[in-house]
Order: C-alpha cells, then sequence, then structure tokens
C-alpha cells in the first residue's frame, strides 16, 4: 500500500473510496517496515471508513493486526453523527496499565528474586480462570461494576490514594443492568487476577531518568523498586463484547453489508443498542479497575511477608482498552468526540482536566511496558498530542509474530533459561506461555518510544528494567 510521507515519523494513507477521511501512521522507517507485515495499514483504512470520524484515523508506533480495528489504532468520533464499535475498544475491555512505587531500593530485594516470583505466584491467581485475590458474590459483582474501584475503597481493599492516582478516578458511568448475565457469571470470582495470554505482574528497578524535574513529580528515583501490573476485565469483559457484537450484527445487517470488514460493525450512537453497550462498556471497565486493585493488594500483603514496613503507593493506572467522552480542538472548533483507544494510552499533557490534581502541572505519566527481557517506560502526555493523535500514544513494543509461530519459534524452558542469565526471573502457568511472549516475539520497544519522544505525544520520563516476571 501506498503512504505519503507527511514529515518525520508521520505517514498518510490519502482519502479514497469509502474513507470518510484519511488514515495516518505515526512510525519510523523500521517500524514502518513491520507494520506493513500485516494486515495492519488495511485495517486502520477501513477504521477511516467510520461515519463522524474526525481529522483521520491513526495507528500509534506499536501497531498491529487486531479484531476490526488494528492494535494500537485511535479512532475519534463525532458524538452527533458518530458511531461505537465495539472493534474499537478489544475484547479485554479497560484492558490497562497500572505502576506501583515502593520505597524499596534493588539492593534491597537482590537475592531474593525466585522468593518474589515463588510467594507473588502463589497469591495472585493467573491463567484462564483460577478464581481472584477477593471473594465477590454477587450483590458485590453489581456494586462493582457501578463503583468500579470506589466500591473496593468503600471495603477496605484501597487506599484514597490509590482513587485519586486512577485514570477516572477508577469509574465510569456504567450501568450493571446492561451487562449480559452469562458475562456476570464468569466475572463472579476473578476479581483480583492476571488472566492469560500477555497479562503480567513485574518487579522492575528504575534504571535511567531523562526528565528530573518529572520523575520528582512522578516520585521517581534511581534503583528503585516499582511494580508493574497489566490486566483489564477478565472473562466478564471478553463475554460483553462477544454478546454485543452478535447484537450489532443482528441488528444493523444493511451496515456489515456495506462494511469493508465485518469486524468493523458498529451502531449509531443515537441508536438504543449504542446507548446500551456504552453503559456496559463502562461498567465492565469499572470491574477491570477493581481487578487491578485487588491485584495491587496482594502485591501489598506479598511485599510485607517478605519486608518489613515496606511503603507502597500508586504512580498510576491508564486503560488502553476503551472509548472516552473528551473534548477536542478540530480546526478551530471545541468538539465533543467519542475516542475508541484500542491498544493505544491516553496521554494528555499538563494542564488538562483529564489529568489528576497531583499531576496537572506535569501532564499525565503514561505507562508502557516491554516484553519480560526488555525495558518497560513511563512517560508524560505530550503537548502535541492534542494536535496529532487526540491525547493519545502507544501501548507496549507490540507483537511482531503470532502466538503460534511463537511457539514453533521459542520453548519456553530455553527462554526462562536465557532471561535469568540477565538476572530475570521469570514464572508462568506453562513452557508454552513464556515461550508466546518470548521477547523476540514483539518490536523494540525503545524505537517505539523513540517516535513517541520525537513526535511530542509521549516524552521520556524513566526507563524501567525487569527483575521478577509473573506471567498469566
Amino acid at each position: 500500500m501506498e503512504l505519503n510521507k507527511i514529515s518525520e515519523n508521520i505517514y498518510e494513507i490519502p482519502q479514497e473510496g469509502q474513507m470518510k477521511k484519511p488514515a495516518r501512521v505515526y512510525a519510523n522507517e523500521d517500524l514502518l517496515k513491520e507494520i506493513r507485515q500485516d494486515d495492519t495499514l488495511k485495517q486502520i483504512k477501513n477504521v477511516a471508513t467510520l461515519p463522524g470520524l474526525e481529522k483521520y484515523s491513526i495507528v500509534m508506533p506499536d501497531g498491529h493486526q487486531g479484531y476490526g480495528f488494528p492494535i494500537g489504532g485511535v479512532a475519534a468520533v463525532n458524538k452527533e453523527n458518530g458511531v461505537i464499535s465495539p472493534g474499537g475498544i478489544g475484547y479485554d475491555i479497560n484492558c490497562g496499565i497500572r505502576v506501583l512505587k515502593t520505597d524499596l531500593k534493588y539492593e534491597d530485594i537482590r537475592g531474593q528474586e525466585q522468593q518474589l516470583a515463588n510467594i507473588l505466584y502463589n497469591k495472585i491467581p493467573c491463567g484462564l480462570g483460577k478464581g481472584g485475590y477477593i471473594n465477590t458474590d454477587e450483590e458485590d459483582l453489581e456494586e462493582i461494576l457501578e463503583k468500579g474501584a470506589e466500591w473496593m475503597l468503600e471495603n477496605g481493599h484501597a487506599k484514597e490514594s490509590d482513587i485519586k492516582r486512577c485514570e477516572e478516578e477508577g469509574r465510569l458511568p456504567g450501568n450493571p443492568e446492561k451487562i449480559p448475565e452469562d458475562a456476570k457469571k464468569r466475572g463472579l470470582n476473578q476479581v483480583g487476577s492476571l488472566g492469560s495470554g500477555n497479562h503480567f505482574l513485574e518487579i522492575q528497578r528504575v534504571g535511567e531518568i531523562y526528565n528530573d524535574q518529572k520523575a520528582e513529580a512522578y516520585g521517581l528515583e534511581e534503583d528503585q523498586v516499582v511494580v508493574m501490573i497489566h490486566s483489564g476485565s477478565r472473562g466478564l469483559g471478553h463475554q460483553t463484547c462477544t454478546n454485543y457484537l452478535r447484537k450489532f450484527e443482528k441488528n444493523y445487517p444493511e451496515i456489515v453489508e456495506e462494511i469493508p470488514d465485518k469486524e468493523l460493525i458498529y451502531a449509531p450512537m443515537q441508536d438504543e443498542l449504542a446507548q446500551d453497550y456504552k453503559e456496559a462498556m463502562y461498567a465492565a471497565a469499572n470491574y477491570a479497575w477493581a481487578n487491578r486493585q485487588a491485584i495491587t493488594q496482594g502485591v501489598r500483603e506479598c511485599l510485607s511477608t517478605i519486608y518489613e514496613e515496606v511503603e507502597t503507593e500508586l504512580l498510576y493506572d491508564v486503560c488502553h482498552n476503551i472509548a472516552k467522552e473528551e473534548t477536542h480542538n478540530v480546526d478551530g472548533e471545541d468538539k465533543e468526540l467519542l475516542v475508541h483507544r484500542k491498544g493505544a494510552t491516553r496521554a494528555m499533557p499538563a494542564g488538562r482536566p483529564e489529568v489528576p490534581e497531583v499531576y496537572r502541572d506535569v501532564g499525565q505519566p503514561v505507562l508502557i511496558p516491554g516484553s519480560m527481557g526488555t525495558a518497560s517506560y513511563i512517560l508524560s502526555g505530550g503537548q502535541e498530542s492534542l494536535e496529532i493523535s487526540f491525547g493519545s500514544t502507544a501501548h507496549g513494543a507490540g507483537r511482531l509474530m503470532s502466538r503460534t509461530q511463537a511457539k514453533q519459534d521459542y520453548w519456553g524452558e530455553d527462554v526462562q533459561k536465557e532471561l535469568k542469565r540477565d538476572q530475570i526471573f521469570v514464572k508462568a502457568a506453562s513452557g508454552s506461555t513464556i515461550a508466546e511472549e518470548a521477547p523476540g516475539v514483539y518490536k523494540d520497544i525503545d524505537e517505539v518510544i523513540k517516535v513517541s519522544d520525537a513526535l511530542g505525544i509521549g516524552n521520556k520520563v524513566a526507563k524501567m528494567r525487569p527483575v521478577v516476571n509473573i506471567k498469566g
């Protein structure tokens, strides 16, 4: 597919055919070559056919093929005449990242890495099913779907500061009645569980600081131990997305006929079914915040059993699979938009009302993991993000290889041994899980971050190195 180079790291697919706007790719030449290896460009071109799309559809530097939308896709649609597409949010509604700071230094945990891996693996349920860190009954679940992280605070599973440092303070206006019953059954005993696939819990140490002022504002310093948690809405979110996709296909056969890819199915924003899905999606998002908060409590308990009086504090919690109602300036006019971010992180700069008060002068922390063998990063929302990406940036390294191919090319035990030689301790449900998530199946996270930083959509603050990784 032919692309026009607009400027350094910005390429464009011109508007043609059914496209309502152009499509943009944010990548350097090396990442673009990798993005071309699957259907990412075709998918982001398809996204540009969505009614009500503003400016252009976007794929981030970690982009790769997904369901309907590419992972790393951003699409902002006008709330008056736009649409909502479950494929633009993903099955794992409000999959996201949080980082927990500690007052431990790397030297405090050296020699205890395997012990830490064992205790965390035994405490935090991993893999498919397998229960959650906290027990919940049906009444609890209904309240979690409505209140999210606030329910965790009310029931002694969170600190007040945890809530203040969550995107949306861990609660969106979800309606539990819109969540399908079979989805609720799947979510009943999974609050406080990592799940499977690429979800993980990782103990890291802060390696390099790039911006002293922002690192200080975020409470980060070299060699500090932090914990990164990656999980979402588990089976509840997946089932919710599945059921609404089938409803959309059944209710809008004429749209299925028109769209270039059935997986892009959408509903006009003003339709009742669109509002039902939005309220269900927000309720599932609330569940995901409660889930990550429960895992946080599990981590705190584990650290306290090994280290006396260890201090832990949430740095931030961000979504990267969600659609949010936001106001953005488009061609000089403030517009109410629904911003779909699928495998893309909100990255608001200083001064925006969405940024928690504690960080409003320096910008929102943006949490971007690498693979289990490479660095992860903390960025701050960049000023240019408002102009070119609707306040968004990448969400991770981005896959290069399918899980099937990964299991053919890698052997889990070999990967585990190689990482241990680099002082990275990995514990997982199975060897195949490790093979699927081998560092070689991901793009170069340093290149992804370099593009984000150069474009000014997410600016480097600190780089973390993995120490202990627990895989779902």
